[in-house]
């Protein structure tokens, strides 16, 4: 390779693939660092800083292609990633320290082992990131082209580590990439059902992200969800250090919250590589950016915000198809898969209807909530009372104290910690008073949550929840983004699970207790709301 070839995509691509080599080969380690999104942006900081551009892409290339086994245990990604699958001489050491080598082989598999998650990290704004999911968006974003043709079943090899990609397998002419609404074959698609034809692409960036993981796990048999939403949360062994994640169900399936996050992240990242154009930022930047102020100065675009911008990359019909496809994919990539065979296409094609539904609605519709141990809440004094759902009453509050909006993850704890503490020790209650708070960084916080009696509306806690905004809205408003999750997304989600009745009620605070909350200001606009009462009979 001449100096006059270097390209910011091939640094790019090269970093990656080191990463991404890490993921197939390492063996689950022990890490110095913490469990951090910064431990992995600062592994690709030092990647791109070390690492020139000729020998981040060769040495990369030898790394992966060295693992003789990666074909057959991911055909997927090796046939859509187009990773090279001849045998190269043994890994060489990488100019990598010590403790981010180890951290890389603590994030290497995306696994679940007695009940605790591996391959996980923590992100700056609380959410846990499956590490996986979320390089391989990235790396199928950078290859810019987006839609690539599915081998005919004539043409399809049951495919093994020394089995050669097929050539020439993107439908999108050399140089173009398709934009955000080519991710299928049509946005207005309609759902696939028994007459649908059988796909014919897939999209390079949800096949590998979000697809592939939607269309095997609900080929399974249905597992227990956590509720309202799709996935299973977990809490850290600590949050200045985390080093081991706990899943809240030992039972979960892969598709845990984690996993669903990383994904999504992988797929919107990945979808902005594709888009914009040369040279394209360093990764280390790029995700610096995305989980923390927002990409290139937008605060809209970054991983508080990851539902709402996958909602507007991928509609339920589009979803459905790119699930369709990519398990038509695999079935003829590996026919001996033990999930797909004697799988008929009407079969899959309903799997895929279900999955693309499922993760819409009980995913990208519901609030990101953080757990209480996310917030690192105390324990609850006494024994909590169940509630008896579906509820029929929304009760809205501000927090008053703080006054003002909580904006990061840490504020929003803090304030949740601080309420926590005024509620238990100075008022006597057993536990924080609200069933829910709702931050202005785009997340909710579990309170008493969904199943136990609160302590927000003297005389009406067991009939309905009570959710507040953090600050005193006497004379402002909060943002829209708070708004929309109190008016449209939590009760949605609640009602869908089954947790709050589809005609609840909306009522302020002061409409039952002599209160001035929620502010007058919120008040007059909670009265424009469509599930506003003026009494709760």
């Amino acid at each position: 390779m001449s100096p006059g070839s270097w390209s910011p995509k091939m640094t790019a691509q090269g970093v990656l693939w080191i990463l991404l080599a890490f993921l197939v080969w390492s063996k689950p380690g022990t890490a110095s660092l913490p469990l951090v999104m910064d431990s992995v942006i600062q592994v690709l900081a030092e990647l791109e800083q070390k690492a020139p551009v000729t020998e981040v892409s060769l040495t990369a290339s030898a790394r992966l292609l060295s693992a003789q086994d990666s074909g057959a245990s991911n055909p997927l990604h090796h046939f859509l990633l187009e990773t090279p699958s001849h045998k190269a001489a043994e890994l060489d050491a990488h100019p990598l320290s010590p403790e981010l080598q180890g951290l890389m082989k603590m994030v290497a598999q995306h696994e679940i082992r007695g009940g605790q998650e591996h391959g996980v990290v923590l992100a700056p704004d609380g959410s846990t990131v499956a590490v996986k999911p979320l390089l391989a968006g990235l790396e199928a974003g950078l290859q810019g082209r987006r839609v690539v043709n599915l081998p005919l079943d004539s043409q399809a090899t049951p495919w093994d580590a020394e089995a050669t990609p097929p050539g020439h397998r993107d439908a999108s002419p050399e140089g173009t990439s398709a934009d955000a609404g080519a991710a299928s074959s049509d946005t207005e698609a309609t759902l696939p059902n028994d007459k649908a034809k059988s796909p014919t692409t897939v999209d390079r960036i949800l096949a590998v992200t979000l697809a592939a993981d939607l269309g095997l796990t609900f080929l399974q048999p249905p597992q227990t969800q956590s509720l309202p939403g799709l996935g299973t949360e977990g809490c850290w062994d600590q949050l200045s250090d985390p080093q081991i994640f706990t899943l809240l169900d030992p039972k979960a399936s892969m598709l845990t919250m984690a996993f669903l996050n990383g994904a999504l992240d992988g797929a919107l990242l990945g979808d902005y590589l594709s888009r914009i154009p040369e040279p394209r930022p360093p990764l280390s930047h790029l995700l610096s950016q995305y989980y923390g102020a927002g990409v290139a100065g937008d605060p809209g675009f970054r991983s508080n915000f990851r539902r709402q911008n996958g909602a507007a990359l991928t509609s339920p019909s589009t979803l459905a198809q790119q699930v369709w496809g990519t398990l038509v994919l695999l079935q003829r990539l590996k026919p001996a898969h033990t999930q797909l065979q004697n799988v008929s296409q009407e079969q899959l094609a309903q799997v895929a209807t279900y999955a693309a539904k499922e993760f819409t609605e009980a995913f990208l519709g519901c609030p990101a909530i953080h757990p209480r141990c996310r917030w690192e809440a105390a324990p609850y004094r006494g024994r909590p009372k169940p509630l008896q759902l579906p509820l029929g009453f929304l009760y809205v509050h501000h927090t008053y104290v703080p006054a003002l909006p909580c904006t990061t993850f840490t504020g929003c704890s803090a304030n949740m910690r601080s309420m926590q503490r005024f509620h238990q020790d100075t008022r006597g209650w057993n536990d924080i008073g609200y069933s829910f708070v709702v931050g202005s960084e785009g997340y909710v916080y579990e309170g008493r949550g969904w199943h136990w009696v609160g302590a927000h509306t003297l005389g009406h806690n067991s009939r309905g929840f009570g959710v507040a905004f953090v600050g005193n809205y006497t004379a402002t408003l909060p943002t829209e983004a708070a708004l929309r999750m109190v008016r449209e997304v939590l009760p949605s989600c609640a009602s869908r699970a089954g947790l709050l009745q589809p005609d609840y009620k909306l009522l302020g605070h002061r409409q039952l207790v002599a209160t001035d909350c929620p502010g007058d200001a919120l008040f007059g606009l909670l009265r424009t709301w469509p599930h506003f009462t003026e009494t709760e009979n």
